[in-house]
């Protein structure tokens, strides 16, 4: 799903409206939209007292064409609190039809249920005047919230805001997700979001940021033919577990296995490994492995290096193998795809000099050495050499425990090994599959009681998960 800046927005709005479909009909389907998730949400609307606080602009109007369905349609009792006498064409538009239905206003409690329609995504910098003391006054009324495409005050194309942001129970957004609706700690202020079409076609959206999601990796997720063996679906092969840390690279062999890859070896200073793990005491000859899963455990090691320099297998580089390369100014070239998986600790080390943009930053590093680059953390972002970058949202604080990364690395180096000819698409549906599995793994056992394994344990559920959603 593409995620769309503010301008991006605009511009989307201004090619609609120039194939012939009027701003007041986009305002319009906008205001259904909404309705419709109100009455999804929190119906039946005719039992509720709704405010419905609008702004001057367009998201003013949009709550301004609400007000009218909600009273017209649905029956509900309803207030109009504006902010200014002063509209913009559209929204005076909306005004006039609200008179002409002759809406009746007010009610004799507080609203049970109000509408946030007094900024949209254009507006930037901390919330002023009136419109500041509006949305205070919504953050102090005990009632649920519904932000009209994003919540007032918020930044639509910052992961932050710099001053007060109403905070809704959800948020009905138009067209495409914006970047606060994806980014933390934005993306956890707007309850639940939906994204509702209102008439743009899909061929005028353009955005090199997206918006992980089971229907980009669907290939993944098909059926396996009913004649398949365990050769179709690579071997992968774990190199790291030194004295001490022999359970990372354990981690991550089971978790290659169990996310369907044939066979699955590790190089390791392991005694005894599981049954369904094979041993591989030398790297001498390679060429029997699709994959190479490198660092979990390692300790700092001249291998990582030699390793992407060398091998002609795709190479999935985590922990210790990351922090062997960040030693080096650049990147050496590698003759196969290279998947970088740091934490923040270790995304520092590889670029000692960030812009504090982590969106900018996950894609210069991506493009400036040819690599994919999974930035982990909350909303943990995957950047392709082309300059695309995608969010996931999956995953959970539960997560936040030794061993969670290992098993990302054997997600990632399984699916590669699986689906190599496609790449892009294994590395996402691994990155969204990690996350989900933590998250049913919390559901199950609490924030605090997971463990990495237990990720394991869930991801059949998560792969489940997927395909309902594909």
């Amino acid at each position: 799903m593409q995620v769309l800046t503010a301008a991006q927005m605009r511009q989307v709005d201004q090619d609609t409206m120039a194939l012939g479909i009027p701003g007041l009909i986009l305002m319009e389907n906008a205001a259904h939209r909404v309705v419709e998730c109100m009455r999804q949400r929190f119906g039946p609307l005719s039992h509720h007292r709704i405010a419905i606080y609008c702004g001057k602009g367009n998201n003013g109007g949009d709550g301004l064409a609400i007000a009218r369905l909600l009273s017209v349609v649905e029956r509900a009792q309803v207030d109009v609190i504006l902010v200014s006498e002063e509209l913009s064409p559209d929204a005076a538009a909306q005004r006039r039809m609200l008179r002409a239905a002759e809406v009746p206003f007010g009610f004799a409690h507080g609203p049970t249920l109000i509408v946030d329609a007094l900024l949209g995504t254009g507006t930037t910098g901390a919330p002023r005047g009136r419109v500041a003391e509006l949305i205070a006054e919504i953050n102090s009324l005990a009632a649920l919230v519904v932000a009209v495409d994003i919540p007032s005050g918020m930044n639509s194309d910052a992961p932050d805001s710099e001053g007060s942001v109403v905070r809704a129970d959800l948020t009905v957004t138009f067209t495409a997700p914006k970047p606060a609706h994806v980014l933390p700690p934005n993306c956890d202020r707007h309850g639940e979001l939906q994204v509702k079409p209102i008439g743009s076609p899909a061929r005028l959206l353009s955005s090199d940021l997206h918006l992980s999601e089971p229907a980009e990796f669907g290939a993944v997720l098909a059926p396996r033919a009913k004649n398949a063996h365990k050769g179709n679906f690579g071997h992968v092969l774990v190199i790291g577990g030194a004295k001490g840390k022999t359970g990372a690279a354990e981690m991550a062999g089971m978790a290659a296995l169990r996310a369907g890859a044939g066979w699955v070896s590790v190089h390791s200073e392991a005694n005894n490994l599981p049954p369904e793990l094979m041993t591989a005491p030398a790297l001498d000859d390679l060429t029997k492995f699709t994959v190479l899963a490198v660092g979990p455990g390692l300790g700092l090691s001249p291998k990582a290096r030699d390793l992407y320099r060398k091998a002609r297998q795709p190479m999935v580089v985590d922990a210790d193998a990351l922090n062997s390369l960040a030693t080096t100014a650049k990147l050496p070239p590698a003759p196969a795809l290279r998947v970088l998986t740091p934490h923040p600790g270790e995304m520092r080390r590889l670029q000692p000099k960030p812009t504090g943009d982590r969106v900018a930053d996950a894609r210069a590093y991506a493009t400036a050495h040819g690599i994919v680059l999974v930035l982990k953390g909350q909303r943990s972002l995957i950047a392709f050499p082309d300059g695309q970058v995608y969010v996931n949202p999956t995953g959970t604080p539960a997560m936040a425990k030794a061993g969670s990364g290992d098993i990302l690395t054997g997600l990632i180096a399984s699916l590669l090994a699986q689906f190599p000819g496609s790449p892009n698409q294994a590395i996402l549906a691994a990155v969204w599959l990690h996350g989900k599995a933590g998250e049913l793994a919390e559901a199950k056992l609490t924030e605090r009681c997971v463990i990495a394994t237990d990720l394991l344990t869930y991801l059949p559920d998560a792969f489940h998960e997927a395909l309902h959603h594909a």
